[in-house]
Formats: C-alpha cells, structure tokens, sequence
C-alpha cells in the first residue's frame, strides 16, 4: 500500500532547472517504495536527499550528516520512531523533525509533537504539501537568514528560487542555484569543494569526483561577466567582494 497521493502545484510541475534550494533532508521510512518516491520527488524539487530503512540506520545518518529536515515514520523497526525522536532532541540536533504515521488522531498528533517533532504529517499525504511542509522547516533552521540573498549586482530570492544578475534572470539548474545560495550566504567567505559537497548533494555522490568543479564551471559562464566566483587557493570558492 502507497502512502502518497502525487498531487502536483504549478511549482512541482516546474522543471528541475527551474527549482530547487541548498537543503539537505533524510528520509527515514521502512517502507522501501514509499521512501524511494519521496526520495525520487524532493530531489527533483532540488533537496539532496539519504534515506534510511529504520530507526538505527536513521539515528546513524543523522550523527554523520547534518540535515536540515528529518522525515521520521513513527512506525519503524529495530528503533521506534518516537524513540529516534527523542534521541534527537537529547543530543540536541538542529534538524527539523517531520514525523509520518499512518495513525490520524488528536492524540497521535500531540503525541508527536510531545516528544520533540517540529511537525506532523498523517498518511496517506499529498505530494505538494509534503513539500510545502518541507520546505518551511527548513527555513526554520535559519531563521536569522533573509530570504534575499545578494552580492554584487547578483540577487537570489531562496523563496521563489530565482536569481538575477543587473536585473536579468538567470536560467541556474538546481545544483547551479544551491551552491549560488551557499556561496551567497557565506558573504564573501571561501566555501570549501567538501562543504559545498556536503549541502549540496546526497550520499549517494561520488566525494572524489568532480561535480563541484563542473557545477562552478557552469555556473560562472551563466553569471558572465565580469567575473564573480574567485578560487581560493586551498580553501574554496568565494563571492568576489
């Protein structure tokens, strides 16, 4: 049985070089098909995305990596979901915890909310909303962060997920706009290949490759001129000042 209804807004109907966002979120669900859908969906909206198949791989995962969102089912093997839950807010994790549960009652749901999840979210659920939810814990972890990112003549709004240059729109992939917003927020800092790596993409990416330096390349001919990415010699990529 499928816990997802794919109900798709304007903005998932978007191209994948049209959306996306510098959020990284795990996946924790033992229901393998539903957790690939969901994975397969986010990362098309531009998240890079782990899943996990129950609760001690997830608390693994999220020891290693640091997620901005955690989407948790409360029903899962080897560690239950309210366990994981609790684990999280005990090693005081700054991921934001969306908890799924086929269960649909007041008392699940502040349940939930009881033992430390940001947000609640019955099965089955459509797609657009999981998103929606998503995307708003997300900007939770940042709250000091304006939505507008800027530098130089360079604008990003991390809201829409549009970025303009002197006034024209910029046609960035997903990878293109998420290191964009992570060089942009860094304000004029050198980001690191491994940090942009790291936010970026998911495990599944290939750490001696070179999708960074791609990504940059391509970025930096979208941008034009005059030049705006500068390389930092054994440090990274920084906005020029």
């Amino acid at each position: 049985m499928c816990y997802l209804r794919v109900t798709r807004t304007a903005a998932s109907l978007e191209t994948a070089e049209e959306v996306g966002g510098a959020m990284r979120v795990l996946v924790v669900e033992d229901h393998k098909e539903l957790a690939a859908t969901i994975a397969v969906g986010l990362r098309r909206e531009g998240m890079a995305v782990d899943i996990a198949f129950d609760g001690e791989d997830g608390l693994r995962h999220a020891a290693a990596d640091a997620y901005d969102v955690i989407l948790l089912d409360r029903d899962l093997p080897r560690i239950h979901g309210d366990e994981v839950c609790r684990a999280l807010v005990a090693r005081r994790s700054r991921s934001r915890v969306l908890m799924l549960t086929a269960a649909d009652t007041i008392e699940d749901r502040v349940d939930g909310l009881g033992i430390g999840a940001d947000d609640y979210l019955p099965k089955p659920f459509a797609f657009a909303e999981l998103v929606a939810r998503v995307r708003a814990l997300g900007r939770r972890t940042e709250t000091t962060r304006s939505p507008l990112l800027t530098g130089g003549d360079v604008r990003l709004d991390t809201v829409q997920r549009v970025a303009s240059r002197s006034g024209r729109r910029l046609e960035l992939s997903t990878k293109e706009l998420a290191v964009l917003e992570l060089l942009l927020a860094a304000g004029g800092a050198p980001v690191s290949s491994r940090d942009l790596l790291a936010r970026g993409w998911d495990e599944y990416v290939d750490p001696d490759g070179d999708v960074v330096k791609v990504t940059i390349s391509r970025l930096r001919r979208k941008l034009g001129a005059p030049p705006l990415i500068e390389t930092v010699p054994h440090a990274g990529y920084r906005i020029a000042p």
